[in-house]
């Protein structure tokens, strides 16, 4: 964290910790699609979003780039685990690799944040849902999400339930 971090209000926090999760789903489809590697996306990424003003005038700062990196690291070194529990929560004629891009990101995403982060699991199920209601508004996909994700979180820290 940079010194400026002591000076961040714990609403400016969350912000910023909102804002690299739905980062984390940007880049990891944007890997997916585009078949570039971690290390290329993620410095465009840093480059290009984190610094930038986003809502309300927050500048995003370095501890975002490190939620945002850790979140993206997590995905790509557990993607199988986090994929076997997707398909678990998910009904047998659908599993992970024919549901939308965007819908697996974000569970790859949200999973990673499950297996290798403190976040409780109700906190990563809410900041994940409401990443999907920016790329699903029409709410379906949120219902969906939601259940997924808490079958996901039972399965990853069922101490938390």
């Amino acid at each position: 964290m940079t010194e400026l971090s002591g000076k961040i209000s714990g609403n400016q926090k969350r912000k910023m910790k909102s804002a690299s999760r739905f980062f984390a789903v940007q880049a990891l489809f944007q890997m997916e699609q585009s078949e570039q590697g971690l290390d290329k996306v993620r410095q465009e990424f840093i480059d290009h979003r984190f610094g930038a003003m986003v809502d309300d005038g927050v500048e995003m700062l370095e501890g975002d780039v490190v939620l945002f990196s850790s979140i993206l690291e997590s995905a790509i070194s557990y993607q199988a685990k986090i994929d076997q529990m997707t398909d678990r929560a998910l009904v047998a004629k659908w599993p992970i690799n024919r549901i939308d891009t965007t819908m697996r990101a974000l569970f790859r995403a949200a999973g990673a944040e499950l297996q290798s982060q403190d976040t409780p699991p109700k906190v990563v199920i809410s900041e994940f849902v409401s990443v999907a209601e920016a790329f699903f508004p029409d709410g379906k996909e949120t219902k969906f999400v939601n259940a997924v994700l808490d079958h996901m979180a039972r399965e990853a820290k069922p101490e938390a339930f």
